[in-house]
């Protein structure tokens, strides 16, 4: 664990601290598709990303989700933070968007480290600007673009922090990332299809020129 922390998080952490997450924080496989928070679930630790993608999401009182942002190698999660110091219920659902590898870091040593580490308040306080920035772009896509921009918005940015250029997700769960009904994005998907934006498989999409 400490060759994996010290590549993901050894140019921001003092090797003090590298050690000290390492004796007290537990190290977690996850496979695409686990669900690793739960809204209305308190948290008990706080995780660092040593790879893969996790993407965080929103619900409304319908049920229906919206995807705020993707967490990446060398992230943590600011909401996550929030509710670990207030000890609150959390407010998103975190999903496993490729298979992970993670830390989970015990809450009581989150104000010990803060008082003890400039790199950890300078992490905490830039993941906090981070993810900040990140939603008020998701609240930018949703005020200022209409969906068929969204939708490329969202179909270039999933290509990215997955390195591939094949969407294998369904037109419905794609729906539920952007806060839409299938009807609407089977509908300009193949209207991206037909100006040689994509290719639609059977299940899977391939991105062609976004």
């Amino acid at each position: 664990m400490i060759q994996e922390l010290k590549e993901s998080y050894g140019n921001l952490f003092e090797e003090a601290l590298i050690d000290e997450i390492a004796q007290v924080g537990t190290f977690k496989e996850v496979p695409a598709g686990h669900k690793l928070m739960e809204i209305g679930e308190y948290i008990k630790g706080m995780p660092l990303l040593i790879s893969g993608v996790i993407k965080v999401l929103r619900e409304d009182p319908d049920g229906d989700e919206l995807l705020l942002y993707y967490l990446e190698q060398g992230d943590t999660c600011s909401m996550t933070m929030s509710c670990c110091i207030g000890q609150t219920k959390s407010e998103i659902r975190a999903i496993a968007e490729t298979d992970a590898k993670l830390i989970m870091v015990p809450v009581r040593k989150m104000e010990e480290w803060t008082a003890k580490y400039r790199s950890w308040r300078n992490f905490v306080f830039e993941s906090y600007n981070n993810r900040l920035n990140e939603m008020l772009q998701t609240i930018d896509t949703i005020a200022f673009l209409n969906m068929d921009q969204r939708l490329v918005s969202y179909l270039q940015e999933k290509a990215r922090v997955n390195q591939d250029s094949i969407i294998r997700n369904t037109h419905q769960e794609i729906a539920y990332d952007l806060h839409s009904s299938r009807v609407v994005i089977s509908r300009l998907l193949k209207k991206l299809e037909n100006m040689g934006k994509l290719e639609i498989h059977r299940n899977y999409l391939k991105i062609l020129d976004l």
